[in-house]
């Protein structure tokens, strides 16, 4: 522990020794950032910079420590590597809706969302936030079907694993690190670009260093939970920073010194002067009727789709909450994330079209609103200095929020996915019904001598003791224990390797970004190409968790050959454009919103589809016996130490006894799951249904909005963003402190937290939930 706290500590001062190396090579490159006007200029001093950046590096590592100590001294497994990953499995309603609002709230939340509306006007907006939130919300039918179907299981790899084999996952791992690399690289060069563009002598190499090490040193510390706590923070400050924004830009009234805007009257009227784009009806910002907008809004769902579905960091929020919460925690996490693109975008957006209208002519040139310029421009025109700090504080509140959730996620691949299933496995050669510690057959033994008589650890008199000796050694210790001892050290061996693998994850996003930025690649692009790439996973990924029939030959199918034909599909359109693919036309043509659809139609369609022939097929004479069966190898992934079983039994009033192979069985489970997941089928097909149909269909009957019908738009999206804030300022910190606070009782009336005492408790808390699981509770 101490040299993690040392390493973390190590790199924030490298990240003071960076940034005053750097300034002087540095000073004055972003002095016409803006690019197509000379009004804009960076405001914010480097100093001020490095004041905020390391002031939230420190301020997040406090907030992870804070989070070590409450797992040591309130959960008892703060040493755990689960716990890195799962933070205890046990977190709030709250708490996951304000996780998910942060790792969904990339830098292109906050930037490509005003670009869509400078772009196509009040549809842009719209779609932005609608096509990106039905995934969180259709999510929820995957996060209760994963609890149900594979309790134990750390990563939805280690599912495509079980069921599928070793071809499959690894097919399927390379997808999921492409998801990472693709988001990490789409939150970065955006966030990078418009905060190079607000500090004055700060350059990309810099930047991208000062993230890194901040992202890596509090993720270090903590690991998802830390990522958890400091999520509240940032979706405070973001909400806090957008409120700012939308008074700015519609409540304070006009200023002819600075604001020409301040109410929504004075925005409609100089959207009505302005004109927008040929696709829009009568070429108006104020009509739903764009098509452009609702080909960015198509383009918009499919490739989100893959970045959700795709995406561990995303089913780490599944496998940190508890069934019921897990569900209501996606709706609500989807609902209120709603608010900050559609409210960010319909105030700053908007307001970039305005402002240009009374200058004359754009605020910036496409290729700077490509960038993901135009919030930058917009606060320097309407609060100058103040309103670059703020715009910089939510940026890095952003980037940082989603990078370590980035970091955490793959970092979870490689300790649970490569380097424990092909680099260093425990044991090789296991057959499915093999016990991990000894190898012995858990059932179906032919005689006594190959018959599993491992004992659970919570009866384990040993590793009690080892238990009471390990919380007085700091660092590393030896367990001893002739049934666990093993295991537990080969654990305590990947712990130490998850620490590494942060760091090399984070160092990593650094040639990453560089090598992006000299490629020419942009944010809006690499934003349109990710469903092109990975939305052939999509569908696969659903059915392995939803049909029986699903095999291997279909995922594997479905996966690469669906991206196979939209790689071929987005170019062969692309090439039918002026120029085609050369003479430095690349970019443009493949970037060009009809590339985009037809390769990303193609992804998700034909990825589906695929799959779905070639499992038919493979399966058709499969007994229905058999496929009964396909969920028990879900269930079957476990950590012996912390077996799912006991746990439901105690949290959940399950009839599984507590002993090492036996579990709740699937039937109880199903019937346990069937509340969440009539929830998640429900709200998630209505909303998704409401979102994406009917409110667009019942926008086309407006026509061209006159000003009482923009000043009505305008309320809805400052309503949805006051009730989003509130939501989540106030929800997850009273759920959080009233668990700490009822976990905090359970132990002081077991006898002040000794963990001898509540291994043997199975009684639930006081709220009606064990304390989250350690190394030695509940097991």
């Amino acid at each position: 522990m101490t040299v993690k706290y040392g390493v973390a500590v190590f790199l924030l001062l490298c990240l003071a020794a960076e940034v005053r190396g750097g300034c002087n090579r540095t000073a004055g490159r972003n002095g016409t950032a803006g690019g197509g006007t000379g009004d804009f200029r960076p405001l914010v001093l480097l100093s001020e910079a490095v004041l905020l950046t390391l002031g939230f590096g420190l301020f997040a590592g406090l907030v992870a420590f804070a989070f070590t100590l409450v797992r040591k001294h309130v959960y008892h497994d703060q040493d755990d590597l689960d716990t890195t990953f799962d933070a205890g499995g046990q977190v709030s309603v709250g708490l996951t809706a304000t996780t998910i609002v942060s790792q969904w709230t990339w830098a292109a939340t906050l930037l490509q969302s005003c670009t869509v509306a400078s772009k196509f006007g009040i549809s842009g907006p719209f779609w932005y936030a609608a096509g990106a939130s039905v995934q969180i919300i259709v999510f929820a039918i995957l996060s209760i079907e994963m609890k149900m179907k594979a309790p134990g299981a750390k990563t939805y790899l280690q599912v495509i694993k079980a069921r599928f084999g070793a071809k499959a996952h690894l097919v399927f791992c390379v997808f999921a690190l492409l998801t990472n690399v693709l988001v990490t690289g789409m939150l970065l060069l955006g966030g990078i670009a418009s905060i190079t563009a607000l500090v004055n002598g700060l350059s990309t190499e810099t930047a991208s260093i000062c993230l890194a090490i901040v992202i890596g040193s509090y993720t270090l510390i903590g690991g998802l939970g830390a990522t958890f706590y400091v999520s509240y923070f940032n979706t405070a400050l973001i909400f806090t920073v957008l409120i700012i924004i939308i008074a700015k830009v519609y409540l304070v009234g006009a200023d002819a010194t600075q604001n020409p805007l301040g109410s929504a009257d004075a925005v409609f009227d100089l959207l009505a002067c302005s004109s927008g784009p040929a696709g829009n009806r009568d070429q108006s910002y104020l009509t739903f009727f764009s098509t452009g907008g609702l080909m960015f809004g198509v383009i918009n769902i499919i490739g989100n789709f893959g970045a959700v579905f795709c995406d561990q960091a995303y089913w780490q929020s599944t496998i940190a909450a508890r069934p019921l919460q897990g569900v209501w925690g996606f709706i609500s996490g989807g609902l209120t994330w709603f608010a900050i693109p559609f409210s960010m975008a319909t105030t700053v957006g908007l307001a970039y079209v305005a402002l240009g209208t009374v200058k004359g002519e754009a605020l910036l040139s496409g290729e700077d609103v490509d960038k993901g310029l135009v919030a930058s421009v917009v606060v320097n025109q309407l609060m100058g200095h103040t309103g670059q700090v703020i715009l910089l504080l939510m940026l890095l509140m952003a980037v940082m929020s989603t990078g370590s959730a980035e970091v955490i996620a793959v970092t979870s691949i490689i300790v649970y996915d490569i380097y424990k299933d092909y680099i260093c496995p425990f044991r090789r050669g296991l057959e499915e019904d093999d016990c991990v510690l000894c190898g012995n057959k858990r059932e179906n033994a032919i005689s006594e001598a190959e018959k599993c008589l491992c004992h659970p650890i919570s009866s384990c008199t040993k590793c009690h003791e080892e238990d009471r000796l390990r919380t007085q050694q700091a660092d590393f210790y030896q367990y001893t224990c002739p049934t666990h001892a093993a295991y537990r050290n080969y654990m305590e061996m990947l712990l130490g390797k998850k620490n590494i693998y942060i760091v090399v994850v984070t160092v990593a996003t650094v040639p990453l970004v560089l090598l992006a930025d000299a490629a020419g690649l942009n944010l809006g692009w690499i934003y349109l190409f990710m469903g092109v790439l990975i939305g052939a996973a999509v569908i696969p990924i659903g059915m392995a968790l939803f049909w029986s029939r699903t095999t291997a030959g279909g995922m594997i199918a479905g996966a690469t050959i669906g991206c196979v034909r939209a790689v071929i599909c987005w170019l062969i359109t692309a090439a039918t454009f002026p120029g085609g693919l050369g003479g430095g036309n690349f970019i443009k043509n493949t970037g060009d919103q009809v590339s985009m659809i037809v390769g990303n139609l193609v992804s998700i369609l034909s990825g589906g589809a695929i799959c779905a022939v070639v499992s038919v097929v493979q399966s058709l004479r499969k007994p229905s016996g058999e496929l009964v069966k396909e969920w028990e190898k879900t269930r079957r992934v476990d950590n012996p130490l912390k077996p799912w079983g006991p746990t439901y039994q105690s949290a959940y009033k399950m009839t599984s006894a507590n002993k090492l192979n036996d579990r709740p069985s699937f039937e109880e489970i199903r019937s346990f799951c069937r509340k969440p997941r009539m929830t998640a089928l429900i709200a998630g097909i209505v909303l998704s249904v409401v979102l994406v149909i009917v409110w667009p269909a019942g926008m086309l009957g407006v026509g061209v909005m006159n000003g009482a019908e923009f000043q009505h738009w305008v309320n809805v999206s400052q309503t949805w963003a006051f009730l989003a804030a509130a939501f989540l300022i106030i929800v997850p910190l009273v759920q959080e402190v009233m668990s700490i606070y009822n976990n905090y009782r359970v132990n002081k009336a077991n006898g002040n937290g000794d963990p001898e005492v509540i291994m043997n408790e199975s009684a639930p808390g006081s709220n009606g939930v064990m304390p989250p699981d350690s190394s030695t509770t509940r097991l």
